[in-house]
């Protein structure tokens, strides 16, 4: 489990996250939802250690956060942030095995290689695969990183807006294969999302952020409603259930 304790980060004379205490349940997809500079993307690296919160816990598994070794804590989170740039110049399949890295610092086992190419067929990119990312749109690049998160084979997947990029098909198939990894392989997946309806549809839980504050979380029924997301969005949302699904209808 991730726990959240009290975690506040100043940026200047701006509080974006504002002592914020949560929980995240295991072996369940979350979603963090807000409106822009709520604070979602700051959470999730803090919570990642990519960057440093100024008070405050995060603990995971019975341990805080600051006192994992690096490659300690490479084999027990992996992330997505949403700006990704390597300079180097390298093929998909190169790039998928950097997923391995903290288990074959560079020497890559057969087992490795097995991560490796599940991963690219998970992503269905294997007629990608020896293709060079600046050779490829930005939906195909985007499902390479998400091969490489995925072959890092962590228990724990932080992911910040994944389906930037994406069509319709492949924004489902990947909260298709996101659901699978959390039902069939018991990983604990948190997520940013704009798109409520996609949070609706396939997350367990939500944790609603606004102006640094977790203003609401609980499980879909709970956040999936008019008067709830209004205090979310500034915004009047009609929800519709549509197999069994709760839509929100806003435009």
């Amino acid at each position: 489990m991730v726990e959240v304790k009290e975690v506040s980060k100043r940026y200047g004379g701006k509080k974006v996250i504002d002592q914020v205490s949560l929980s995240i349940p295991r072996c369940q997809l979350t979603s963090l939802i807000g409106p822009n500079g709520a604070g979602k993307s700051t959470l999730l690296s803090i919570m990642s250690r990519l960057i440093s919160k100024d008070s405050g816990e995060v603990w995971i598994d019975g341990k805080e956060l600051s006192r994992y070794r690096t490659e300690e804590l490479a084999k027990k989170i992996s992330i997505l942030k949403q700006s990704n740039h390597i300079a180097a110049r390298l093929t998909v399949k190169e790039l998928v095995s950097f997923g391995r890295f903290p288990y074959s610092r560079g020497r890559l086992t057969r087992q490795d290689k097995e991560y490796v190419s599940e991963a690219i067929r998970y992503m269905e990119l294997d007629d990608f695969q020896h293709r060079y990312l600046d050779e490829l749109s930005g939906g195909q690049r985007q499902r390479a990183y998400i091969a490489m998160v995925l072959a890092q084979d962590t228990d724990y997947i932080f992911l910040d807006e994944p389906l930037n990029n994406l069509d319709m098909k492949h924004s489902v198939q990947m909260m298709k294969v996101l659901r699978n990894l959390v039902d069939q392989l018991d990983k604990t997946i948190v997520i940013v999302m704009h798109d409520i309806n996609f949070a609706s549809c396939y997350s367990d839980y939500i944790v609603a952020l606004k102006d640094g504050k977790v203003i609401s979380k609980g499980d879909v029924s709970t956040i999936m409603r008019s008067q709830v997301l209004r205090g979310i969005y500034d915004l009047d949302v009609h929800i519709q259930t549509i197999e069994n699904r709760r839509i929100c209808v806003y435009f």
